[in-house]
């Protein structure tokens, strides 16, 4: 059995996409066991439901509902980005909201300014879809405090860069994980997977994902959600060495080892209660 870590969070793993002009889909997407669900008011939404999908979204985060709530706004720069965060970023059930198509770091002070104005700045979560974005990950990342992670948007940036083969975007994904270590964000969740019946294939690249330093995934189907969450749970030895790590340096301070020679300093003992905090999902 593990031990748990006081103060230390458990992450969100899965975070379930779903369209904000299907009010019966959000319904079912808040009772199937997500930990994030997050409302697309932009490409899942056609332009004559937008307002609609505005309105049924800001019914809902009336109340806090029994899941957290993220909202994917529309482009920063097109016509109804403007009265999304005007109708929603003050509502008490709206978790964070999710920036499509981010480029610079003064867009994420123009929307906190904006939202300030509203009554409230909700945690922002820039996400990353050209090669621009990319190249600003560690400005846009420490823009303003109200940032509270980063993401990438695979499908926009493929199309940016030109890039077919997946391997192409391993550089991309790398820099916004360090982006997001070095401003002390948590490490991002993958880009989702697009085929929903290839359940081998989400697997395989929530894999990869994991050892790139990513942390949980967005999906875009229920049934996406239990794959991307044993992906992400840390192995029974994981967990073993994990408190063996953390007993140890419950015992002792400074650096140490184990009787295998695994070292022990703070980094990994860190690393070690960021295991543990997984662990406690299963």
């Amino acid at each position: 059995m593990t031990r748990e870590i006081p103060g230390t969070p458990v992450p969100p793993l899965t975070w379930l996409y779903v369209p904000g002009d299907r009010p019966e889909r959000v319904a079912k997407a808040l009772a199937c066991g997500a930990d994030v669900v997050v409302i697309d008011l932009e490409d899942a939404v056609a332009p004559d439901r937008k307002e609609y999908a505005r309105a049924a979204t800001a019914e809902l985060l009336a109340d806090p509902p029994p899941v957290p709530v993220h909202v994917r706004v529309n482009a920063l720069d097109g016509p109804w980005a403007a009265l999304d965060l005007k109708a929603l970023a003050a509502l008490p059930g709206l978790a964070a909201l999710r920036l499509p198509k981010v480029t610079a770091p003064a867009q994420l002070v123009r929307i906190a300014g904006t939202t300030a104005a509203e009554g409230r700045t909700p945690p922002l979560h820039p996400l990353l879809e050209s090669a621009l974005g990319i190249e600003h990950a560690y400005a846009i990342a420490t823009a303003h405090p109200a940032v509270a992670g980063l993401a990438l948007g695979e499908a926009d940036l493929r199309a940016d860069l030109g890039v077919r083969d997946d391997t192409a975007l391993d550089w991309p994904r790398s820099r916004i994980v360090v982006a997001a270590r070095a401003a002390a964000l948590p490490p991002p969740p993958q880009s989702v997977h697009p085929d929903t019946r290839d359940l081998t294939g989400l697997a395989a690249t929530c894999a990869h994902g994991r050892a790139l330093g990513f942390l949980g995934r967005a999906a875009i189907h229920p049934r996406q959600l239990p794959v991307i969450a044993r992906a992400y749970l840390p192995t029974p030895e994981e967990i073993e060495q994990a408190q063996a790590i953390a007993e140890a340096a419950a015992r002792r301070t400074g650096a140490q080892s184990l009787p295998d020679g695994t070292f022990i300093d703070p980094a990994v003992t860190a690393q070690a209660h960021r295991t543990l905090s997984l662990a406690h999902r299963r």
